[in-house]
């Protein structure tokens, strides 16, 4: 009886498509043209397509600019720290750190971006100022930001790879070189705030290995027995709390 309904079924709906196909073929569908080889027509035409091209190549390029011309990364190393130094392996999950690093992110970036808008943005989408000139205001006050976050060393250093001359100013230095020096930069502190966190839980680690060999527990992994400790210590002083505070004075001092 089952198999006999399923069959009734199948032939029903056979049937109505069979009778729709002939009114969907009376139809006129009109499927839209694309030719991106055509050669503009008019001036602003090419404009708008170089205006497209540009918008594609930041969006390409977000990814890389958040990254390494922002406090991004100082701010995910340092959570990347944390984890390895509690002995955590995928607590808290990637997606939960790469996020609240984003909104910090956006947090100590802020007053940068907001000069952005000011003495970039705004003017351009006024008509007061063309792309190029945008651009070149808006990176200003992120090449400020960068500059100040960096060290002589490493800025020296990309100088001489670059073969660039000493600058006169700040303003002087190239945007590309600003970059990795700034990277590099960013790279050691946050080497050295990872440090100074993973003292403590090494401490941790190496009294209660003392403890168990001392009571001959020598079986026993010590950091089965370490990680709740490392957590109650990480929770009693507010870890999170501590560590996020450090982090966005260390970019506002």
């Amino acid at each position: 009886m089952r198999s006999r309904r399923v069959l009734r079924l199948s032939l029903t709906v056979a049937a109505l498509l069979l009778l729709a196909a002939p009114a969907a073929s009376a139809q006129q569908i009109a499927i839209p043209s694309f030719d991106f080889v055509r050669p503009a027509e008019t001036p602003q035409e090419g404009l708008q397509t170089m205006q497209l091209l540009l918008l594609l190549t930041v969006l390409t390029l977000a990814p890389s600019i958040i990254i390494l011309c922002t406090s991004f990364t100082r701010i995910i190393v340092v959570f990347s720290f944390i984890r390895s130094a509690l002995g955590l392996q995928q607590t808290p999950p990637n997606q939960v750190l790469i996020g609240l690093a984003l909104f910090l992110t956006a947090a100590v970036m802020m007053p940068t971006f907001t000069e952005i808008n000011r003495t970039a943005i705004q003017p351009y989408l006024a008509g007061e100022i063309d792309q190029v000139e945008a651009i070149e205001l808006g990176a200003l006050p992120l090449k400020a930001f960068m500059l100040k976050q960096t060290r002589e060393a490493d800025l020296g250093l990309m100088l001489e790879v670059s073969g660039e001359e000493a600058p006169d100013g700040p303003e002087d230095v190239h945007f590309l070189t600003v970059v990795p020096a700034f990277a590099l930069s960013e790279l050691k502190t946050a080497f050295t705030m990872g440090f100074l966190i993973y003292v403590p839980f090494i401490i941790i680690d190496l009294i209660v290995a003392s403890l168990m060999m001392s009571l001959g527990m020598m079986m026993v992994p010590p950091t089965l027995i370490s990680l709740p400790f490392k957590i109650l210590l990480f929770v009693l002083v507010d870890g999170w709390h501590l560590v996020v505070e450090s982090l966005v004075e260390s970019f506002v001092g």
